[in-house]
């Protein structure tokens, strides 16, 4: 079997680290979901404070606009 070049070392290292960033995000995304059901537990609604993260993330006046828009909808729709 022949020596690994360069660019097979390279490449092997980068495999290893995704492998590596993909398992610590399986343990983040279980202790993300250990907190949401805690909150339920307690009695927290957690589609809403899913809704309330989402928003959280986003820029003031994106969220602004797509609170516009969801209204819009809304009222297209007679949900008001």
């Amino acid at each position: 079997m022949s020596q690994p070049n360069a660019t097979e070392e390279q490449l092997r290292h980068l495999i290893e680290r995704i492998e590596r960033l993909e398992e610590e995000k399986k343990g983040i995304s279980d202790d993300i979901r250990d907190v949401y059901n805690e909150a339920k537990a307690t009695g927290y609604d957690t589609k809403v404070m899913r809704l309330i993260v989402r928003l959280r993330k986003m820029r003031p006046d994106d969220r602004r606009e797509m609170e516009s828009i969801t209204d819009i909808y809304k009222n297209a729709l007679g949900l008001d």
